[in-house]
């Protein structure tokens, strides 16, 4: 191990770094990991580097549920970045961590950690999946499930037994083709959806979801809404897609994710929205079509259903997705494998649509 991590950094809004800092020491009760892989999530870490996340300039009261202004916000330099870790064990005191063991976990991008397994959710990664895609299951992953978890909710309040409870059976629209978007509807074609379509604006995302053999729908194109309303049809009057998660950061996509409903139904939002959400009609299909948006955030399950479900469920749902599609997700949604010191040149590619990618992630040396 060396005594220096790599840490990647925003110290202000455009400025990306690669710093170092001294390694921390094994400790009774810790251990130490490696970063084999390191995912990067473009929606929430580019709001960073944006300067565009409320936590820069608002505190979450945890209590009352409300942003603050002004009040303890995280500021720059932002140290923590990412959730999409995995890593050899290289030392353990710590009881059920052994050495040598390839865990995943969500201490963001170093090359380097000191863990505690009563602090760190530590989810240790089964011999036959390829490791690299292991940087979904301690959070990404479940994210996606959560989602499905709500659906199910709506129909089944706390008696939620399967993922499948919410799309068994049931036209099922995705808005948003990024990674979470496909691993939403992986996760729906898994567990049962009669049909998966979704709908995207950007062509290499498109080419993504055809090549994991979805249709995927251009938004300004044949309207879609107008598309699978024509298509999905319950009875008079009753047209468009049992349930929609709503899965692109943008709010013209919650917009659509609206229309594309038939009446009474539920967009299960998973997406965030930095920049607000003034392309929301409310007047228009959500009122006279009497809609709900419920989000799936992954803070919480469903309430009444925790008996049941947990992060560690959904962990476990998200290895079981990986061991069947893990191939076709390697293939097509990891695109770009690079080292940590061309993260900062990377974010500023992104930020300025000189580049695309669809998932980066991001390695260490030695």
């Amino acid at each position: 191990m060396s005594d220096v991590d790599q840490v990647l950094v925003i110290n202000g809004p455009g400025q990306a770094a690669v710093c170092t800092e001294p390694a921390s020491p094994l400790t009774d009760g810790s251990f130490l990991a490696h970063t084999l892989y390191s995912g990067f999530s473009a929606g929430t870490e580019l709001s960073f580097f944006k300067g565009t996340n409320p936590f820069l300039s608002a505190r979450l009261d945890g209590e009352l549920g409300l942003f603050r202004q002004g009040q303890g916000c995280t500021g720059y330099p932002v140290r923590k970045l990412g959730y999409m870790e995995v890593a050899t064990v290289t030392a353990s005191r710590s009881v059920g961590i052994t050495e040598g063991a390839t865990v995943a976990m969500t201490y963001g991008h170093r090359s380097g950690y000191r863990g505690d397994p009563l602090v760190d959710r530590v989810v240790p990664l089964p011999a036959d999946l390829d490791p690299v895609l292991g940087i979904y299951v301690a959070h990404m992953g479940p994210i996606c499930a959560n989602g499905l978890l709500h659906a199910a909710a709506e129909l089944h309040g706390t008696d939620v037994r399967d993922l499948a409870d919410g799309v068994r059976g049931r036209r099922v629209a995705v808005t948003g083709a990024g990674v979470i978007g496909l691993l939403t509807a992986l996760f729906a074609r898994r567990h049962g959806a009669a049909e998966v379509v979704l709908v995207e604006p950007t062509p290499q995302r498109r080419a993504g979801a055809s090549a994991l053999g979805f249709e995927a729908l251009h938004p300004d194109v044949d309207d879609p809404a107008v598309v699978l309303k024509r298509r999905w049809r319950h009875a008079a009057g009753d047209r468009g897609a049992d349930v929609v998660f709503q899965c692109r950061g943008q709010s013209a996509s919650l917009a659509l994710a609206l229309r594309l409903l038939r009446p009474q139904g539920t967009v299960i939002d998973l997406a965030f929205y930095p920049s607000g959400a003034d392309d929301v009609r409310l007047g228009e299909e959500f009122h006279h079509n009497g809609l709900a948006v419920r989000c799936a955030q992954i803070g919480r399950v469903p309430r009444g259903t925790a008996h049941l479900w947990d992060r560690e469920r959904l962990s476990a749902e998200t290895i079981d997705l990986l061991r069947t599609d893990g191939a076709a997700i390697a293939d097509h949604l990891i695109t770009d494998l690079m080292p940590i010191d061309e993260a900062p040149a990377l974010f500023a590619d992104l930020a300025d649509h000189r580049r695309h990618v669809q998932q980066a992630v991001f390695t260490f040396d030695g």
